[in-house]
């Protein structure tokens, strides 16, 4: 079968970082799906470990974690679908991953595809929504509401880093299944009016200090104080301001990985710190790895009843390792805006 991989550890510049190549197709056993790879889309966690994983030896290291594809073969302890299911997902961090024609996921980790999006539309949504609902839900434990109840609560929600992959599906879900009053941060015009397309309430430019920018929206529109913050980015240059902002036993969210956090900052409001890690289920086969398989499912059924939206940025071809090479020097930019989706081989 078809894929891209690498060999050894070098900068997306050099000519043999990404390379196509040929390796046998998998074969599906236990809970396991075999599934025809049709769209692929590019995430932060294949850039970190593009730089920091050597295939092993003699061998080829197949990156990708978001897939939409269709079901060729099951296992024989398959339950969930059945040959010729449209399906999506973001797999499993320590298997092979979705840059090949067929890739082998555990049934546990997978929806079935929304019916309403084409395959490079579905294939942007998988990994982000599975960390947006996380960290929403399990960790910050905002109140859930029923889709666009119009219901209103006090907790009040800052999202920084909110134009790119995880913030772009966050606003939406806090949006349709929250009350909470969500500001976001962006600094361009054009992430700026995306945010805002997605559900944010109000956007405050996180290249500024963020305090004096929010204080300003509660005294102008009557807002309570921060109660929640989902840190999408840089959260070690933010830290002290979401301490400052934030109500006591207010909750922080991170998805990044900071090199260090004086916790003890939290103390005196009794402020809580978690950290959101989306392959941990997988990773660790932990007993409840299923609750993937229903959060895509109802992210689908979202989807299919108008109430969130796609987050495909751009299209940037066929999946080949040239393409793949353009889409992560695009992401390394920081200037991407949405998901980047490669469709067929």
């Amino acid at each position: 079968m078809k894929a891209i991989g690498y060999q050894q550890l070098s900068p997306i510049s050099a000519p043999n970082d990404l390379m196509d190549i040929e390796l046998p197709q998998p074969v599906a056993t236990g809970r396991d799906l075999l599934v025809k790879v049709y769209a692929i889309a590019v995430n932060p966690v294949d850039l970190k470990v593009r730089q920091g994983a050597a295939a092993e030896p003699g061998l080829h290291k197949v990156l990708g974690w978001d897939a939409v594809g269709e079901v060729v073969a099951m296992g024989d302890g398959v339950t969930l679908f059945q040959p010729g299911d449209r399906v999506y997902y973001a797999g499993d961090l320590t298997r092979p991953g979705s840059n090949a024609e067929y890739q082998l996921v555990d049934e546990r980790l997978v929806g079935h595809k929304p019916s309403s999006l084409s395959d490079a539309e579905a294939a942007a949504l998988p990994l982000t929504s599975i960390t947006a609902w996380e960290l929403l839900f399990e960790h910050l434990q905002l109140a859930r509401t029923e889709p666009n109840s119009g219901q209103k609560s006090d907790e009040v929600l800052l999202v920084v880093g909110a134009a790119g992959g995880v913030g772009s599906i966050l606003l939406q879900l806090a949006k349709v299944l929250t009350g909470a009053t969500i500001i976001a941060t962006a600094s361009r015009e054009a992430s700026r009016n995306w945010v805002s397309q997605l559900g944010a309430d109000y956007v405050v430019d996180h290249r500024q200090p963020l305090k004096p920018q929010i204080d300003a929206l509660i005294d102008q529109h009557g807002l309570g104080p921060v109660t929640h913050v989902a840190s999408l980015h840089a959260t070690e240059d933010y830290f002290d301001a979401y301490i400052d902002l934030l109500t006591p036993f207010g909750r922080i969210g991170i998805i990044d990985d900071p090199e260090a956090l004086d916790i003890m900052k939290l103390k005196s409001k009794s402020l809580s710190l978690h950290t959101e890690f989306m392959f941990a289920r997988s990773m660790h086969q932990a007993r409840d790895m299923d609750a993937q398989h229903r959060l895509l499912e109802r992210v689908a059924q979202l989807i299919d009843q108008g109430h969130i939206r796609t987050t495909l940025g751009k299209k940037l071809g066929k999946i080949t390792a040239a393409n793949l090479r353009a889409a992560h020097i695009e992401l390394e930019s920081g200037r991407a805006v949405g998901k980047l989706v490669l469709e067929g081989f």
